[in-house]
């Protein structure tokens, strides 16, 4: 147990160095009073809308916490799950919120430093994403373990007895899911509404201010500009920090409850394999921290191969710790549900999920980098109109998703075989040791793309936006990788979720011969779509709205084509809060309660077809959907340089760029809306589903 106050020490010196990078920030130049006033209303826009949606989440959280305490068996201290839950939603929520806040205040001095090099931009940004990335990580893991102190010291907490570490360790992870559920159900919902929020405003913005007026993007004019920046903040950066929380936690969690099924003859009474996960994550918020110190670039150098160094480097350090982390703590002989392991098979799942992290991260940097072919190939077919755009996109976002799903496949079984399903839970503890860095390096890019909306709309010169676009365009292919590597891990906590549920239930398989397990597998197979649809039409329907508002203004407001007058901003801010607040609630409520309507309706067995279908279909949409809108994204990006299509360069403005500019209105509800959510959904589903298995009928 003295290794985990270690790492609480980790996580707390985790948070100070963030408050240090934040304090940092802060005192950066932010520019001149119309920098400042263009800042200052996207702040306030994005806490206006965390306020109401904050408010709306308390109320979700209340009565979820008294359902929880009211099914509880008072005899055992379950209450206690409503009260980790509660824990679990807040710091998710408080995480999203830090990102928030430094990323709004990171934004306008992104743009300053712009001003000055390429390389001050970046270091600017990054920071920003640093101390999202730090402090998510930091939050997470000292809430575990934290709470798992707490209980192994004072077991009468739970009613259980003094000096019964392992005994009692069934009990303590039990209590410890209802944090996973309460990190997951806010993240789920930040990200919905979050999603929903920013492409609302986005869509409205580009299809009447771009397409119909013929202005550039983030014209001051235009009455959606300040609503599509503050979407930035709310979605892409808030909605990913509570996201990337609970895929930490849930992925911790699972791994320390399968290491309780292990069972080692250690010298840690029985718990080596249950709080290695825990010391793997401490050693990863340390080499996050050491990895985003190699994020440099020189002017006229590539963002991108920096970010890389950075991440590998953070990679690297992480594997070569966990080799003595592993063989410090396990036993020579170990094995789970009759497969034996040894401490090296354990490193080597870990190595497994590491290299299936960075592999699938390449795989995503070429379907959605704008100087690789399938990027270039979306923007050539442009050249004949929005539905070749189209149909190009489609194309791309299918097919890359047959080398992740291999790898990630590849990765399943060769974890398993190395150590079974510890392996596969390794393997996933592995992938999310670095999410620090991982999620710095995805945060700096809505940072990026808010300081090219500060610069255009206070009309800087030409260079700064230049600079802002580099690290924008740079920004969309982190954001995909970021969200690619959301999905492996989510499929990975899944599947440990899912041993943990068959343990719980005591199912030994899963008969798909079985025509009520057969039938809630094809329910399972439906709700990705079936979510994917109400986020879609959630977006639509919002964007309607925003695009009406944006016609009436210019169409009412004098002089705002001319400069003369000023847009009504706050008017599009409310329209895109109140559509986010009212519609994030219907794919909320499918996620949770989905599976308890089947397992009470159909029994543990269907319910656990039920959960297979979702994991399937879930982690093909999530890759289609997301990398789909990457690529789209960064096709429209690439005639900003110029795209050399049939002998003739095409740029911004021209027939070619305008279709690209459809193509990604309808790709940005999948890759910020509907895609990231889904990886949640995954997980979410699962959490729920061992949360409610000690109730559930067995299938007959």
């Amino acid at each position: 147990m003295d290794l985990l106050y270690g790492v609480i020490v980790i996580a707390v010196l985790g948070l100070l160095y963030a408050s240090f990078k934040s304090a940092w920030i802060v005192r950066q130049d932010d520019g001149d009073p119309t920098m400042k006033k263009i800042a200052g209303y996207i702040a306030n826009g994005a806490i206006a809308f965390l306020k109401a949606e904050y408010r709306a989440l308390a109320i979700f959280v209340v009565i979820v916490a008294l359902l929880l305490g009211f099914l509880a068996d008072p005899e055992k201290s379950h209450w206690l799950i409503a009260v980790t839950f509660v824990l679990g939603a807040s710091l998710s929520a408080l995480a999203g919120f830090l990102g928030m806040k430094i990323a709004t205040k990171a934004n306008v001095r992104t743009t300053q430093a712009a001003r000055t090099s390429l390389s001050k931009a970046l270091n600017v940004s990054f920071s920003g994403g640093v101390v999202m990335g730090i402090n998510v990580v930091s939050l997470g893991i000292l809430g575990i373990t934290v709470l798992f102190l707490i209980f192994n010291h004072y077991p009468a907490i739970l009613n259980l007895e003094v000096g019964k570490d392992y005994k009692n360790m069934h009990r303590i992870l039990e209590v410890l899911i209802g944090f996973s559920l309460g990190a997951e159900s806010i993240a789920l919902f930040a990200r919905v509404g979050g999603g929903i929020y920013t492409k609302a405003a986005d869509v409205g913005a580009d299809l009447v201010g771009k397409v119909e007026a013929g202005i550039p993007e983030d014209d001051p004019r235009n009455p959606a500009v300040i609503a599509d920046n503050v979407g930035d903040n709310v979605g892409d950066v808030s909605g990913m920090g509570a996201d990337l929380f609970g895929s930490y936690v849930s992925t911790t969690l699972a791994t320390m409850v399968l290491g309780y099924a292990v069972q080692p003859q250690d010298n840690f009474h029985g718990l080596s394999t249950v709080i290695l996960p825990v010391v793997i994550a401490g050693l990863g918020i340390v080499f996050s921290v050491i990895g985003s110190l190699f994020v440099r670039v020189r002017e006229g150098g590539n963002p991108q191969t920096s970010l890389n160094i950075g991440n590998f480097s953070a990679l690297i350090m992480t594997a070569i710790a966990s080799w003595f982390a592993i063989d410090y703590l396990l036993p020579i002989h170990m094995s789970i549900n009759g497969i034996e392991f040894t401490p090296k098979s354990v490193f080597y799942s870990v190595l497994i999920g590491l290299t299936v992290g960075a592999l699938i991260s390449l795989v995503i940097e070429h379907y959605t980098s704008k100087d690789r072919g399938p990027v270039k190939f979306i923007a050539r077919q442009s050249s004949t109109g929005a539905a070749t755009n189209i149909i190009a996109g489609l194309s791309v976002g299918m097919l890359s998703t047959a080398l992740p799903v291999i790898i990630l496949a590849f990765g399943i079984i060769l974890s398993f075989n190395t150590a079974g399903i510890y392996g596969v839970a390794m393997a996933a503890a592995g992938m999310m040791a670095t999410t620090g860095i991982q999620l710095a390096i995805d945060a700096f890019g809505p940072i990026a793309d808010n300081a090219g909306g500060i610069a255009e709309m206070s009309h800087l010169p030409k260079e700064v936006r230049e600079k802002t676009d580099v690290l924008d365009t740079v920004g969309n292919t982190t954001a995909a990788i970021g969200k690619g590597f959301a999905i492996a891990s989510a499929a990975l906590t899944s599947l440990a979720m899912f041993s943990a549920y068959m343990t719980s239930t005591g199912l030994t398989k899963i008969d798909i011969a079985n025509a009520k397990v057969l039938g809630g597998l094809l329910i399972g197979g439906m709700i990705p779509f079936l979510f994917s649809s109400f986020c879609m039409r959630a977006v639509g329907d919002a964007a309607n709205a925003m695009v009406e508002e944006v016609r009436r203004q210019f169409r009412e407001i004098k002089g705002i084509m001319e400069g003369t007058a000023e847009a009504d901003y706050q008017r599009c801010v409310e329209i895109s809060t109140q559509a986010a607040i009212r519609q994030m609630i219907v794919p909320g409520l499918l996620a949770v309660l989905s599976p308890v309507v089947i397992g009470f309706m159909l029994g543990s067995e269907s319910l656990g077809g039920f959960l297979a279908g979702v994991l399937v279909s879930g982690v093909m949409m999530a890759f289609f959907q997301s990398n789909a809108g990457g690529a789209w994204d960064n096709a429209k990006k690439a005639f900003e340089a110029g795209v050399m299509i049939k002998g003739k360069m095409e740029y911004k403005g021209s027939d070619a760029h305008k279709a690209a500019v459809v193509g990604d209105t309808v790709g940005d509800p999948f890759k910020d809306t509907s895609g990231p959510s889904l990886n949640i959904l995954i997980k979410l589903v699962s959490i729920v589903a061992v949360v409610i298995a000690p109730l559930l009928p067995l299938s007959e």
